[in-house]
């Protein structure tokens, strides 16, 4: 209410003065360390602590005060969490226009600190062009790897077995820091701790200065980092108890003197997983119970340093390096329920483990002109990884299939460079530009001492250069950013098998990508947004999808690559609403989505043996995609808030399988909802619900899915301290289901350990000083692949 009179005296105010005023003040304000707009921000025009007019900032930091008297006058930025900013202002017949220019408000510790521990800040943030989930302030995104809280998120879905969709579509590019690596995206999640993360991004509809790779869009996991002044850190620990045990931990530390900040993190993930699945070949008559126990050990370290040469130049440098290993335990039982004395057991033993590491460099430039730099960035990702598999048979009967071994090593490297330059023509417009280069070179072997399978090798390199240009405006209640990218690709690969004639498959493409945004924002104070955007993106097949040695093999299925894909290529329109509430706000949006030699698995049978399914991918012809998504923040009341989405997506696929046209049009639908409830000052409990719904693919149906999770979180030690206890998948009912009805008739179901009790203790410690210092992008680990 006192806010709403404050509001209303500085619109009356503001008519009072109309007919007076001669002078206008219009400026742009900023976060002093991101350089981001503060939307919304307080602009207060006073006399001699008189209040004489206000505005509210626009989404895009933008403030205009006309018809202002002629006088001196005392111009303050409020704004929560940040420390006002006060200009002293004369308007005259001389200066009657006055342009402030970009204005930079300062964080304030303090307040930001008590806002967090209020709970006060949403943990998810709608940006112009993304989401953006800020990790820990959630409870029920709590678990021990970056694989178990992606499911709480909204437009992001993740199956039993690991495997990441966004908006229903597989074919998502995920980032580290804004890097690739050389590990598929099914490991990676399932390789960074939790802890160890500071936010996930979500670019649903990137624009030209991004990296076209993804076809559904980006998915940036951003690293903990800090710059604060002195000696600072935090510690988490954590402790999930399912069928097993796991433990997820980190320690994050920085100190900064002068010119020089120094930072490090170290996470770990240890413990073991379960999971019990069984499949039913109808037609065969044939079953198969497989229970697997996964012992996995990660740990992920990070070391930087910054050197703030001067105010206009920064040169930093870290890596990331990621140690993994994992130890499985597979148990599978096949039954012949027409021929008992055929029924075996297969015991898998598979020891995985990889080394992955990043360095990257980074020197920024900064011209004398507000905005205008020049940066270069150099990034070098290396990967070792070996696989051990022991497969070994117990039959009933005779023994067919002899006991046999099988080795895989695995060695890439992946550069990028990238030269970015960014030129803000005037006060609206922007022109940014840059030059990126991406050269990756991957080889794998395989060694093994069954007698029907042949040692082999595969070589696989992709070099592509590429250049972009952005060109953004904004003009009043309009704004609008078009894009191009051009990019050259190439490609070598080899697999040589033995016994078998070489393969070699080679391509070079040049290509396009074209990207507009244009937004409507009808009234100052930005309670109304509407945002239109397109672009043109590719999906370049994965090494995974690619490598024709063997990922799986049982006596039943063989899971592999296929060499001979070609990309496939994407047209996105997306439309959006945004509308700010008193107690909330929410945004609700559609898209459209073509997809040309979609990539996706095919089930057949091995010629030689008929009783083996093989399982690769292939391209087939066409998708069509249409969807509608409702997010939501509200706060009923003060002492409880919601957090939801509801997303329903139609699509239709076409392909050829086995000779057959194939057509299949379903609707997918999503739903999230997350309660929090203020008990106390303290103490805060929240219930998280998730229900995705059936959905049908070429070969295949899945079936629909639900779970719940609770939890509760208590801060203490003046609100450096945190301890949290949640309760996942209560009922016991996440799971992954499917029915495959062309090529093989046949049901499943897989279940990991999801029902778990998680216990969590965060501690922050240090100076706590955060002076505003001329900080980068990058600094929030936003920079490379042009994410921001």
């Amino acid at each position: 209410m006192k806010n709403h009179m404050y509001l209303l005296l500085i619109s009356f105010l503001m008519m009072a003065s109309a007919s007076y005023g001669q002078g206008e003040i219009e400026g742009i304000v900023l976060d002093k360390n991101t350089q981001e707009p503060i939307p919304y921000a307080n602009i207060i025009v006073k006399s001699h602590d008189s209040l004489i007019t206000g505005a509210i900032t626009d989404d895009t930091g933008k403030f205009t005060l006309s018809k202002i008297t002629m006088g001196s006058y005392t111009l303050e930025i409020q704004y929560i969490g940040y420390k006002t900013e006060a200009k002293s202002i004369v308007l005259n017949e001389e200066s009657k226009k006055i342009n402030l220019g970009i204005i930079n408000i300062e964080e304030d510790a303090v307040a930001l600190e008590a806002v967090e521990v209020s709970g006060e800040r949403s943990t998810i943030e709608q940006k112009i062009d993304r989401k953006v989930i800020n990790v820990g302030k959630d409870l029920t995104t709590a678990g021990a790897s970056a694989s178990d809280i992606m499911g709480n998120i909204p437009s992001v879905s993740i199956t039993q077995d690991g495997d990441l969709s966004l908006r229903g579509n597989e074919n998502v590019r995920v980032l580290v820091d804004g890097k690739p690596t050389n590990i598929s995206s099914r490991e990676l999640l399932q390789q960074i701790p939790s802890t160890s993360i500071k936010t996930i991004e979500l670019i649903t509809n990137p624009s030209a200065k991004y990296n076209p790779e993804g076809m559904s869009g980006i998915v940036n996991i951003t690293l903990k980092k800090d710059a604060n002044l002195g000696f600072n850190g935090s510690l988490n620990i954590g402790f999930t108890y399912g069928e097993l045990v796991r433990y997820n931990n980190s320690l994050s530390l920085n100190y900064r003197n002068g010119k020089v900040n120094f930072y490090g993190s170290y996470g770990n993930r240890l413990g073991k997983g379960v999971t019990n699945g069984f499949i039913n070949r109808n037609v065969e008559r044939t079953g198969q119970d497989i229970l697997s126990i996964a012992d996995r050990t990660s740990h992920l370290f990070k070391f930087g340093a910054d050197y703030y040469i001067n105010e206009r130049n920064t040169f930093s440098v870290y890596t990331n390096q990621n140690f993994f290993d994992a130890v499985t335990n597979a148990e599978r039982n096949i039954t012949f329920l027409d021929i008992p004395d055929a029924d075996f057991n297969q015991f898998d033993l598979t020891d995985r483990g990889n080394t992955n590491a990043s360095y990257n460099i980074d020197f920024k430039h900064e011209f004398s002109k507000e905005g205008h730099f020049i940066e270069l960035e150099v990034d070098y990702n290396t990967l070792k990884s070996d696989t051990d598999n022991d497969f070994d048979f117990n039959f009933n009967g005779n023994t067919p299939l002899a006991n046999y071994d099988e080795f895989i090593d695995d060695t890439s490297t992946n550069t990028t460079i990238n030269l970015d330059y960014v030129n803000p023509l005037s006060d609206n417009t922007t022109l940014e530009t840059g030059l990126e280069t991406r050269l990756r070179r991957t080889e794998n072997t395989y060694t093994t001492d069954r007698a029907d399978f042949n040692n082999s090798d595969f070589r696989y390199n992709r070099y592509i250069y590429s250049f972009y240009t952005t060109f953004s405006q904004n003009f009043g209640k309009w704004q609008y950013n078009l894009g191009v990218r051009l990019e050259d690709y190439n490609v070598d690969t080899q697999f040589k098998e033995v016994s078998e004639e070489p393969f070699n498959f080679t391509d070079k493409l040049f290509n396009v990508y074209p990207s507009g945004f244009l937004k409507y924002t009808p009234s100052g104070e930005g309670k109304n947004s509407y945002q239109l955007s397109f672009s043109r993106r590719i999906d370049r097949p994965s090494l995974n999808q690619i490598n024709p040695i063997r990922q799986l093999s049982t006596p039943q299925l063989i899971l592999s690559g296929n060499p001979s894909l070609v990309p496939q290529f994407t047209n996105s329109v997306e439309l959006n609403y945004t509308r700010r509430l008193e107690k909330g706000n929410f945004t609700f949006g559609g898209f459209y989505r073509r997809i040309n030699d979609e990539i996706n698995r095919r089930g057949f049978f091995d010629e030689d043996n008929p009783t083996v399914l093989i399982v690769d991918y292939d391209n087939f012809n066409s998708n069509d995609a249409y969807g509608l998504e409702l997010s939501a923040s509200y706060r009923p009341t003060n002492w409880w808030s919601l957090n939801g989405s509801f997303e329903v997506y139609s699509r239709s696929q076409k392909g050829f399988i086995e000779g057959e046209s194939v057509e299949v049009s379903n609707t997918l639908m999503n739903t999230k909802l997350n309660n929090s409830f203020k008990a106390t000052k303290d103490l805060t409990l929240q219930l998280f619900t998730f229900y995705s719904g059936k959905q049908s693919v070429l070969q295949y149906d899945l079936k629909d899915n639900f779970f719940m999770n609770i939890g509760a979180r208590y801060n203490f030690a003046q609100g450096k301290g945190t301890l949290s206890l949640n309760f996942n998948d209560i009922f016991g009912t996440q799971r992954f289901a499917f029915e495959t009805f062309r090529t093989i008739i046949q049901e499943g179901q897989f279940k990991r350990d999801s029902r778990s009790v998680n216990l969590g203790l965060a501690y922050r410690f240090g100076s706590g000083k955060n002076k505003s210092i001329k900080r980068k992008k990058r600094d929030k680990n936003e920079k490379a692949d042009k994410l921001l």
